[in-house]
C-alpha cells in the first residue's frame, strides 16, 4: 500500500469520526448530558489526530506542506478548524461551539474527500519561485497562521449565529427549545470575542508573513493582486468590530451581526476572489 492510499484512508476514517462527533454533539443538544458532549469532543480529537496524520504522509510526499489545490485547501482548513476548537475547548472551556464546529467539519471533509487532488501542470513547489529557499518557510508561516486564524473566526460566527438564535429565543414569550438548551447570551458574547481576538492576532500575523513572503517572491510587498485587497477589507472589518467592543462598547447582537458579516467577507476572500476574480492565489483553489 502506498503512502498516497493510507493518506486517502486516513482522511476518509477522520471524516467518519467527524461526522461522529457531530452526531454526539446533536445528541447533546437534546439530551443536556455532558457525556455526549465528551464523546463528542473525544471524537474531534482522534479525528484530528488522523487528519493531521494524513497531511503529515502527503507533506513527506510533495515536499511541503500541501495547499496547492481546492482539495488540499479545504482539508488543511479542516485541520486548523479541528486544532483550533480542540485549543480554545480545553483553555477556554468552550464546549458550545462543538455544535457548531462538528458540523462545518463534516461539510468540509466531505468536499475534500470527494474532490480530485489534482495538482497544476507545473506545481508551484517545484518552480523557481524559491520555495525551497528562506521564501518557503515564509510561505509555510503565512498558510498555517492564516488559516488558524480564519478558523478561530469561523468559531467566533458560529457563537454569533447561537447568541442570535438565543436572544431570538429569550425574546418570545414561550420559550422553547433553544432556550432550554443553549447557554447565556454573555457566555455566547463572551466566547465569540474570545474567538476574535485569536482569530484576529493570527490573522495579522498570517498577512505579515504573507506580505514577506510577496517580497521574496516577486520584490515588493504589495502588488495590488486582488486577494491582498480583499484580505485588506477582512482584516479592517475585525479590526473595526473589536474597536468597536473596545472603544465603545459594542456588544451583544450588534457584535454577532457584525461577526457573521465579517466571516461572509472572509469566505469570500479565501475562495471567492480566487475562484471568480483570479490573482496570485487562483492556482490554490483550481
Amino acid at each position: 500500500m502506498t503512502l498516497d492510499n493510507i493518506e486517502r484512508i486516513l482522511s476518509i476514517i477522520a471524516a467518519v469520526t467527524y461526522t461522529a462527533s457531530m452526531a454526539a454533539y446533536i445528541f447533546y443538544l437534546f439530551k443536556q448530558k455532558d457525556e455526549f458532549q465528551n464523546y463528542g469532543f473525544f471524537l474531534i480529537c482522534v479525528g484530528a489526530a488522523l487528519h493531521f496524520l494524513g497531511v503529515c504522509l502527503e507533506t513527506i510526499m510533495m515536499g511541503t506542506l500541501p495547499a496547492y489545490n481546492l482539495q488540499q485547501t479545504l482539508s488543511i482548513a479542516a485541520l486548523a478548524l479541528s486544532g483550533t476548537f480542540i485549543f480554545l475547548n480545553q483553555k477556554f472551556n468552550l464546549k458550545i461551539l462543538g455544535l457548531f464546529a462538528s458540523p462545518l467539519l463534516v461539510i468540509i471533509m466531505s468536499a475534500s474527500i470527494i474532490l480530485p487532488n489534482t495538482l497544476p501542470s507545473q506545481p508551484l513547489f517545484l518552480n523557481d519561485l524559491g520555495l525551497r529557499s528562506i521564501s518557503h518557510f515564509w510561505l509555510i508561516s503565512h498558510i498555517v497562521m492564516i488559516f488558524t486564524g480564519e478558523a478561530a473566526l469561523a468559531l467566533a460566527c458560529g457563537a454569533g449565529i447561537l447568541y442570535l438564535i438565543q436572544e431570538k429565543a429569550i425574546k418570545e414569550k414561550k420559550r422553547g427549545f433553544f432556550y432550554k438548551r443553549l447557554p447565556s447570551l454573555a457566555l455566547l458574547d463572551n466566547t465569540s470575542y474570545t474567538s476574535i481576538i485569536t482569530g484576529f492576532t493570527m490573522l495579522t500575523a498570517g498577512l505579515i508573513t504573507g506580505l514577506i513572503y510577496a517580497k521574496n517572491v516577486w520584490g515588493t510587498f504589495l502588488s495590488w493582486d486582488p486577494k491582498e485587497i480583499w484580505s485588506a477589507v477582512t482584516w479592517l472589518i475585525y479590526a473595526a468590530l473589536l474597536h468597536g467592543r473596545l472603544a465603545s462598547g459594542w456588544r451583544g447582537r450588534k457584535s454577532a451581526i457584525m461577526t457573521i458579516i465579517g466571516f461572509a467577507v472572509l469566505l469570500f476572500t479565501l475562495f471567492g476572489v480566487n475562484l471568480f476574480i483570479g490573482g496570485h492565489h487562483q492556482s490554490f483553489t483550481k
